[in-house]
């Protein structure tokens, strides 16, 4: 079976879609939710820099067509310190 491969919205880096967030905007409600849920999705890599960018431009409101409230940024920047913590010697 082929991998199925998607985009990340700040960088453009194209991997397996295991390698990112997935940031959902849920059909039918609208809200946004993270890894679940079904709905229109963006793709974002795991990097510092990609979410500052994606914060910065609101690239993920622009994508997912609905405003990303401030937790789901919060919530993804304590991911990525763990992932950092978790990858130091």
């Amino acid at each position: 079976m082929e991998i199925n491969h998607r985009r990340c919205i700040s960088c453009r880096k194209t991997a397996p879609k295991s390698e990112f967030w997935r940031i959902v905007r849920t059909h039918p409600d609208h809200a946004i939710a993270l890894d679940q849920g079904m709905g229109r999705s963006a793709y974002l890599c795991p990097d510092a820099n990609c979410l500052k960018a994606a914060h910065k431009k609101e690239r993920l409101s622009r994508v997912l067509k609905a405003p990303v409230p401030e937790p789901i940024f919060q919530t993804l920047r304590e991911r990525l310190s763990q992932n950092q913590s978790v990858q130091s010697p």
